[in-house]
């Protein structure tokens, strides 16, 4: 009983830091519980097998990282973004789109779909190009939306081959495609459909990319995220894990120095796994997916 208390008390912990929720249950489960119709996976399912694993937390400060390369989509967050205010908002309305995408119905999928286009039409500005040359932006830009889902797609691609045990059905080519339906919703309809797809698209990006003032803000308030002083040391693992997984060219570009990643590797998958088994093997979003889809037949 004691073991089972403190792990609903680590649990509620946890859905708190990552959706600011203090009873335990995330606020975009109902979404994903309710409905009478199947998403766009099922439990076997590639992105349903790495968005479940705790390896995620890792990808998450991965992806930042790497949006935080591109001055468009840096742009974005450091003009209209609340994140050095409000940092919980921000991270869990990305979490909320990832979850409902994953394990939600159709409808979900669609009204989730619809509050991030919305967000995104508020979106836009300027920034300059490393030509020196200035151009507007918007959220919606398919350019921009395109970068985003890589830097999302590739980073948890490589935080799971490298923080996860867990096999992905497939591999990485059945992730990149089945994962390139989540961004058909918001506009997108030309996305990589494979691991080298995945590779060659992150090449035509990179001479857009680059590291200034405004970039190394970003980077640092990532470095450095106003968390509890009791999750500190495990975020500073997360981190340093995120960028071993970085291309050498773009850690170069970010210039902190990383570990290397035989020495990340063992210790950041038992970090995760540890954690997992802290807060118990129960996961509410994950069995309301379930009882859905069993609800409906399709499991």
């Amino acid at each position: 009983m004691a073991s089972n208390a403190l792990q609903q008390r680590l649990a509620r912990r946890f859905v708190h830091l990552l959706s600011g929720s203090s009873d335990g249950k995330p606020p975009w489960l109902a979404a994903v519980a309710e409905g009478e119709e199947g998403g766009f996976f099922l439990p076997g399912d590639a992105p349903w097998i790495v968005h479940r694993d705790f390896a995620t937390l890792v990808g998450g400060v991965r992806a930042l990282l790497l949006q935080a390369l591109h001055p468009g989509a840096l742009g974005g967050v450091a003009q209209h973004s609340r994140y050095e205010e409000d940092p919980l908002g921000r991270l869990s309305g990305t979490i909320r789109w990832l979850t409902v995408t994953t394990f939600g119905s159709m409808t979900a999928i669609k009204d989730e779909a619809g509050r991030v286009n919305r967000m995104h039409d508020r979106v836009s500005g300027e920034y300059e190009k490393n030509s020196g040359e200035k151009t507007g932006y918007k959220a919606a830009d398919k350019d921009l939306l395109l970068w985003v889902h890589i830097a999302f797609m590739d980073s948890f691609l490589r935080t799971h081959q490298n923080y996860s045990k867990n096999p992905i059905l497939g591999g990485a080519d059945a992730y990149v495609a089945q994962w390139s339906k989540s961004v058909g919703p918001l506009g997108l309809d030309k996305v990589p459909m494979s691991e080298q797809e995945l590779v060659q698209a992150l090449d035509q990006y990179r001479p857009q990319l680059r590291v200034d003032e405004q970039a190394s803000a970003v980077i640092s308030w990532i470095r450095n995220a106003p968390l509890p002083p009791a999750t500190k040391p495990a975020y500073r693992l997360l981190f340093h894990s995120a960028l071993a997984t970085l291309p050498k060219d773009f850690r170069d570009m970010i210039g902190i120095r990383s570990y290397p990643l035989w020495l990340l590797r063992p210790i950041t998958t038992t970090l995760l796994r540890l954690g997992r088994k802290a807060i118990g093997p129960d996961s509410p979003i994950e069995d309301a997916a379930l009882a859905r889809l069993r609800r409906v037949g399709l499991i």
